[in-house]
């Protein structure tokens, strides 16, 4: 069992050395490898108290790497979702991103339609379409349309 620990441990090290990961994430990945999930369990919470693993860390890195890559608010609350972010630390990082979004937003528009905004009805219920799609919320995409409805 000490053995079936260590080896436990080691993995998740190897998986932490990696990239960061949640804690479901994480027991996910080991429970896969055949390993007893209580024990799966136990060396998680091990990790997280000594700092290795940390669900903070994780769920920052992951906000901001989506922000950079134009996706916003609604998308990445439930992209932490499924990976076990619970929504106290999920709204806590968002809400430091909060004076951005508009802007974000704007930006993610105009990188894929150029900056002039449409007239058309339909091109305008399309741009929207993108803007949803990307997970930015519909009083964002108010704001950069001006529109009322």
């Amino acid at each position: 069992m000490n053995k079936d620990l260590s080896d436990i441990r080691q993995r998740a090290l190897g998986l932490l050395a990696r990239r960061e990961h949640s804690a479901r994430e994480l027991i996910t990945k080991l429970i896969m490898r055949d390993y007893d999930e209580a024990t799966v369990q136990s060396v998680v919470a091990t990790l997280a108290k000594e700092g290795l693993q940390s669900d903070d860390r994780f769920a920052e890195g992951y906000i901001h790497g989506r922000i950079e890559k134009g996706y916003g608010p609604v998308r990445i609350k439930q992209e932490l979702r499924g990976h076990g972010i619970n929504d106290d630390l999920i709204y806590f990082h968002l809400d430091m991103h909060a004076p951005e979004w508009e802007m974000r937003a704007i930006r993610a528009r105009e990188k894929r339609f150029g900056k002039k905004i449409p007239q058309d009805f339909n091109d305008k219920a399309k741009q929207m379409r993108f803007l949803q799609q990307r997970g930015f919320s519909g009083e964002q995409m108010r704001k950069i349309f001006g529109t009322s409805d």
